[in-house]
C-alpha cells in the first residue's frame, strides 16, 4: 500500500474504533502523514493461530485492540454455532485492557446466542483451563467442558503486550489445534470483511461469577500433595512477578497446610505496566532480583516465581559462587524433579500412564519413565500438544511449563508446580536435605545430563526464519569430528507432526534444536550432553554450544 491506500485504511478503521486512546493514536498517525507508523499497524495483520492471538497493544489490524478483538470473539462465535458449541467461559488478567476485551467479548458471544460466563475479576490462566474441563455449573450445559474457553492474556510476554488464548471443550479443555485455527481464521477474516464494530450483534445477558470455580480449583489442587507431618517447610519467598497468581496460590497453600510463603511486595498485585521488570519473564536475566533480596534479606531458603498470568513456574535456591547469591534452577532442572517425584509416587502406587516432555526439552524424563514403568511420549512444543498424550501423568517444557493434574488442569500451571516443589523441599527439610541434594540423588539414579540454550533476539520474525532457512539448506557435514545425524523437522516424523526445527544428533547422545520462536522474534538452539558425571556431561556441553554458536552465526 502507498501512503494514500495507507491513510484511507487508516480512517475506514477510525471510524468504527470505540476506543478513545486508539482513535487518538490515529489520528495523530493520519494527520501527520506517518507512513512508517501506518505501515506497521495496518501492511498486515496478526494472525489467528493455535496460539489465539497476541501482540502488542495499539490501533489497526496488526495491533491487540478492541475492534480485533471484537473480530476475534464473532469469529470464534460463527465457528461455534457452526460446530454445535452452545457455552463459552472467559477470563482475563491484569494486563492492560485485559478486563475490556474480556466484557467486548462476553457481550459478542451472548449477542450470538450462546451461553457465556465470565470471571468478575482477574484470574490465573491455569483457574481458566480448569474452569473450561469443568463445565457449567448450571443447566442446560451442566455435566461436560465448556465448549470453548477464552483467557486474554499475553502470559510472560513484554508489558506492552496482549493475547487472547482459546480452549475447545471437545478436545477436553485444551487449546486448540489445526484445523480449528484455521477454521476460525477464516470466520474472523469473513466478520472484518463485512461487519464494523457496531453492528457486530452484542447483548448483556451473560452470566458473571467465578468464586465456585475458584473455590473447586483451590481444594482440588490441594490434593496433589498428601498432608503430612513429615514436613519441615524451610522459609520460602514468593513472586507474583506483577500477575494475577498470588491470591489462588495462596489459597492453595493454605488448603494443603503449607505455612505462607514471604512474598516480594514490590510484585504481588497485579499491574499491567510491570514497574519493576522491563521483561515479565521469570527467565529474563534480572527478573527475579527484587526476589533475590526479598530472600536474603528473609532468610528464605527457595524462592519461587510464577510468571504474570501464572501458568510458569520459576524456582530458585542458595548459592555462594553466584552474584546475588541464589541460583535459578532451569526447566529441564524443575522438570526433572517434578517428573521423578510424579512417577516413582505412580510406580509405588502400582498405576500406569504417561510422561510427555516437548522436543526442546531433556529427555532425561524419558529415562525417568522407563526406571519406573511409565510410557514416554515426546511432542511438538506447547501444551497444545503435551496435554492432549493418552493417559498423561505429568508433562512439561523446558520453558518452565509444568502439568501435574491434566486430567483436570489440562495446561501448564505455575500454582499447582509451586505447591509440589514446596512440598518435595518441606520433605526433604524434614531429612536433612535441600532440593540440590535430591537432583545429586536422581542424577546417580537416572544419569548425568546437561541443557543448555542459545537465544538470538531480532526485531522482526523474518531474519530468525532466514537463518533457519539457510541452515536447512547446506546443514554443517561435520561437527564436533563427526557427521552428526540431521532432521529436518518440516516434513514430520513417524512420531512427530511437521514442524519448523531442525534435529542434530551425535553418536553419544548429544543433540541440539534449532527453531524460531512461535510468539516472538527470536530464535532458539537446544543443547544437551549426557555423560559419565555431571562433570562429564558439562564439558561435552560446552563443546556442543561453542560448535553451534558457529552453525549460527
Amino acid at each position: 500500500m502507498n501512503l494514500q491506500e495507507l491513510q484511507q485504511a487508516a480512517a475506514d478503521w477510525l471510524a468504527q474504533d470505540p476506543d478513545a486512546e486508539t482513535r487518538a493514536e490515529l489520528t495523530q498517525l493520519i494527520d501527520s502523514a506517518d507512513e512508517a507508523g501506518l505501515r506497521a499497524r495496518f501492511e498486515t495483520r496478526i494472525g489467528f493461530g493455535t496460539a489465539g492471538l497476541r501482540g502488542e497493544l495499539g490501533a489497526g489490524p496488526n495491533r491487540m485492540n478492541r475492534v480485533l478483538v471484537a473480530q476475534a470473539a464473532a469469529g470464534i462465535a460463527r465457528h461455534m454455532l457452526e460446530t454445535g458449541g452452545k457455552s463459552v467461559v472467559i477470563g482475563f488478567d491484569g494486563r492492560i485492557n485485559s478486563d475490556v476485551f474480556a466484557r467486548d467479548s462476553a457481550e459478542i458471544f451472548a449477542g450470538a446466542g450462546l451461553e457465556v460466563f465470565l470471571f468478575d475479576g482477574f484470574v490465573p490462566t491455569p483457574l481458566l483451563a480448569f474452569a473450561t474441563r469443568r463445565g457449567p455449573l448450571s443447566e442446560p450445559n451442566a455435566g461436560r467442558p465448556f465448549d470453548v474457553g477464552v483467557m486474554v492474556t499475553a502470559s510472560h510476554n513484554p508489558p506492552r503486550d496482549n493475547g487472547y488464548k482459546v480452549y475447545a471443550g471437545s478436545l477436553g479443555g485444551s487449546q486448540i489445534i489445526s484445523p480449528i485455527d484455521k477454521q476460525i481464521a477464516a470466520h474472523i477474516d469473513a466478520v472484518a470483511a463485512t461487519l464494523t464494530f457496531a453492528e457486530l450483534p452484542k447483548s448483556s445477558q451473560y452470566t458473571v461469577g467465578g468464586a465456585e470455580y475458584a473455590a473447586e480449583y483451590v481444594s482440588h489442587t490441594a490434593t496433589l500433595v498428601a498432608a503430612s507431618d513429615q514436613r519441615l517447610l524451610p522459609a520460602i519467598t514468593f513472586t507474583a512477578m506483577h500477575g494475577v497468581g498470588w491470591e489462588t496460590t495462596r489459597a492453595v497453600f493454605a488448603a494443603a497446610g503449607i505455612p505462607e510463603p514471604t512474598v516480594v511486595t514490590q510484585q504481588i498485585s497485579p499491574d499491567g505496566n510491570f514497574p519493576t521488570v522491563a521483561f515479565p519473564n521469570p527467565e529474563e536475566p534480572g527478573a527475579l532480583d527484587l526476589a533475590f533480596q526479598t530472600a536474603s534479606a528473609s532468610g528464605s531458603k527457595l524462592i519461587l516465581a510464577v510468571d504474570p498470568d501464572a501458568d510458569r513456574l520459576a524456582v530458585a535456591v542458595p548459592d555462594d559462587s553466584e552474584t546475588l547469591g541464589w541460583r535459578k534452577l532451569t526447566g529441564d532442572q524443575i522438570g526433572f524433579l517434578l517428573g521423578a517425584t510424579v512417577a516413582e509416587r505412580a510406580a509405588a502406587a502400582g498405576m500406569t500412564g504417561n510422561l510427555a516432555c516437548s522436543i526442546a526439552s531433556s529427555r532425561a524424563l524419558e529415562r525417568v519413565a522407563e526406571a519406573n514403568g511409565l510410557g514416554f511420549r515426546q511432542t511438538l512444543t506447547g501444551f497444545k500438544w503435551i496435554s492432549k498424550v493418552p493417559d498423561l501423568l505429568f508433562g512439561y517444557e523446558e520453558a518452565l511449563g509444568y502439568c501435574l493434574d491434566p486430567r483436570a488442569t489440562p495446561d501448564k500451571d505455575g500454582i499447582s508446580a509451586a505447591l509440589v516443589v514446596a512440598d518435595l523441599a518441606a520433605r526433604l527439610a524434614a531429612r536433612g536435605q535441600t532440593i540440590d541434594d535430591r537432583m545429586v540423588e536422581l542424577y546417580a539414579k537416572y544419569g548425568h545430563w546437561a541443557t543448555s540454550q542459545i537465544t538470538l533476539r531480532f526485531d522482526n520474525v523474518a531474519k530468525a526464519a532466514a537463518i533457519v532457512a539457510r541452515i536447512r539448506a547446506t546443514p554443517p557435514a561435520s561437527l564436533l569430528g563427526e557427521s552428526p545425524r540431521f532432521t529436518d523437522l518440516a516434513h514430520g516424523t513417524e512420531q512427530l507432526p511437521a514442524t519448523d526445527g531442525l534435529m542434530f544428533e551425535f553418536a553419544d547422545g548429544r543433540h541440539a534444536l534449532i527453531r524460531p520462536s512461535g510468539t516472538e522474534p527470536k530464535l532458539k538452539c537446544y543443547l544437551e550432553a549426557t555423560g559419565q558425571s555431571q562433570q562429564d556431561a558439562t564439558l561435552k556441553l560446552s563443546a556442543l554450544e561453542a560448535a553451534f554458536r558457529e552453525v549460527l552465526a
